[in-house]
C-alpha cells in the first residue's frame, strides 16, 4: 500500500489508484481462491473477470492485533520491539507469526492435496503478501526465507507441483505481475 502500513486483516478496500494499475492476466481460471477480505477480491475480479471466487479464511493475512494501521516509522515502544524482534514475539491482539504461518501453510497443503486429488491443472490463488510469504518459505524451492519470498505488487509466483505428493515441495517456475507498466 502506499503508505506502507501494516493492513493485516483489516478489511479495506484497494484505492482507485491501486485498481488503476491492475491489468488483466494472461490465463483465464474458473475457479480463483481468495481471502474474506475485500482486496483481493477486488484485485481477483480485474485479473479474472470471469472467474468464481471462492473465499477461504486461512488464507488471510497476519492478524497484527493493535498494529494493524502503523508503518515502520510509528514510535509505539511495544511495536517496535516486536519489529526488532523480527515478528517473531508476541503482539496484543495478534497473531505470532510461527501461528500465522501454521494457519496459512495448513489451508494451502489442504487447497493443494484437493487439487491433486481432482486432477486439477491449475490452482489459483489471490491473496496477500504475508500469506504468500508464509507458504513459500516453507514449501517454495529454491529455498528462501520468509521475507527474500516477498513478491512484486500486483503479482506473485507460478509454482510447479509435481513432486508435492511426496515430498511438499513446490518449485519456482516464474515471477509474474499483473500492472499495466508491466505489460
Amino acid at each position: 500500500n502506499a503508505q506502507k502500513r501494516y493492513q493485516g486483516q483489516r478489511d479495506i478496500p484497494l484505492s482507485a489508484a491501486g485498481i488503476a494499475q491492475l491489468r488483466q492476466a494472461d490465463f483465464a481460471p474458473e475457479v480463483v481462491y481468495v481471502t474474506p477480505l475485500q482486496r483481493t477480491a477486488q484485485t481477483a475480479r480485474v485479473f479474472f473477470p470471469g472467474a468464481k471466487l471462492i473465499p477461504v479464511d486461512g488464507l488471510k493475512e497476519m492478524n497484527f492485533g493493535r498494529f494493524e494501521g502503523q508503518t515502520f516509522v510509528e514510535q509505539d515502544p511495544e511495536y517496535l520491539a516486536w519489529v526488532q524482534e523480527n515478528e517473531h514475539a508476541a503482539h496484543p491482539d495478534g497473531e505470532r507469526r510461527s501461528d500465522f504461518c501454521n494457519r496459512v501453510c495448513k489451508t494451502l497443503a489442504d487447497l493443494i492435496d484437493k487439487a491433486l486429488a481432482e486432477g486439477q491443472e491449475r490452482l489459483v490463488i489471490v491473496a496477500h503478501g504475508g500469506t504468500q510469504m508464509a507458504a513459500l518459505e516453507r514449501f517454495g524451492v529454491p529455498r528462501r526465507s520468509f521475507h527474500d519470498w516477498c513478491g512484486p505488487n500486483a503479482g506473485g509466483y507460478v509454482l510447479d507441483a509435481r513432486d508435492w505428493p511426496e515430498q511438499h515441495i513446490l518449485h519456482l517456475v516464474e515471477t509474474v505481475q499483473y500492472t499495466k507498466e508491466n505489460g
